[in-house]
């Protein structure tokens, strides 16, 4: 029987640490892995869609995951996800997950062309197969990669003993409710849910908005165990209103982001890799009483 509970808690998913000339930057992401775990979160999910893998090389991927799993290794949990839209290099970035020691990879299904469940399964297989010795973690994303997670598909990839789990970012809470009751684990993926997700049985949360607040997500987690729910609501929905004001920005959410941890005097980890929008000097206003803001409900809450 799996000990599941190093999954047990907050995962910020791990932004794309850019120097000022647009690549990877080693140092920076050491200092912001650094960061996050001075922050006290449970571990990191690095690779997936807040760290703009699809607008990264195989090497620059590695590049990154080396340099957290040289600050983070034994410390905190790392899940990396290791997906490309091709088997061969997703099998490559999954192999060398491995031999950093991670704690799970995982995938999301190839996108562009729709495959069938059987071509999913597949494809998820052989990523697993060059990881061997690691727990795989499905990534369950349909409105970004075009292909939603059922429970057929679950049950036949349970079939796998390395597959543990769910990351699942899909809107209805119902669906963590089904992967679960098929013995899969479950992360919450949408932010603005956590408390739904938790309550209906997530043993954790993986968002793309925890790094910039990381005290209130953990705040959330902890009251929702101790059964104060009404005031992890009160937190929750703070954090909601300071996502809806992120995505009224024109720059991109992540750039955003990225800008409200430079003004709150955290690591500057560059901005965002095109076609992502950068921040706009129009936005600036906006991040400055972003960062004022988290700091006053961290204050209050955490």
């Amino acid at each position: 029987m799996k000990d599941f509970r190093k999954y047990q808690g907050i995962f910020p998913a791990f932004y794309a640490c850019y120097d000022d000339a647009g690549d990877i930057s080693p140092e920076r992401v050491r200092a912001f892995t650094q960061y996050l775990i001075d922050k006290g979160v449970t571990g990191l999910y690095v690779g997936g869609s807040s760290g703009e893998c699809i607008y990264q090389s195989v090497a620059e991927r590695k590049l990154l995951l080396e340099n957290v799993m040289a600050v983070a290794k034994g410390k905190i949990t790392i899940i990396a996800h290791v997906a490309c839209n091709n088997t061969a290099d997703s099998r490559e970035l999954a192999a060398h997950a491995e031999s950093l020691g991670v704690d799970a990879i995982a995938a999301i299904p190839p996108i562009y062309f729709h495959l069938p469940p059987y071509g999913i399964a597949k494809y998820w297989n052989d990523i697993s197969d060059a990881a061997p010795n690691t727990d795989f973690i499905i990534y369950n994303i349909p409105q970004l990669a075009g292909v939603a997670l059922s429970s057929a598909l679950l049950k036949e990839m349970l079939k796998n003993p390395r597959v543990i789990g769910v990351k699942n970012s899909s809107m209805p809470v119902q669906d963590i409710e089904m992967w679960r009751d098929e013995g899969a684990i479950v992360f919450n993926g949408p932010d603005e849910q956590l408390l739904s997700g938790l309550a209906a049985g997530a043993i954790g949360g993986i968002g793309g908005t925890y790094a910039a607040m990381p005290e209130l997500y953990l705040a959330i987690y902890r009251l929702v165990g101790a059964g104060e729910i009404a005031k992890a609501r009160e937190i929750q929905d703070a954090c909601c209103h300071v996502i809806y004001k992120m995505c009224s920005c024109k720059g991109n959410m992540y750039a955003v982001i990225k800008g409200i941890l430079r003004a709150q005097g955290g690591p500057d980890i560059g901005g965002v890799r095109a076609p992502l929008y950068e921040l706009q000097p129009e936005d600036l206003p906006t991040v400055e009483a972003l960062a004022e803001e988290i700091t006053a409900l961290v204050k209050k809450y955490a």
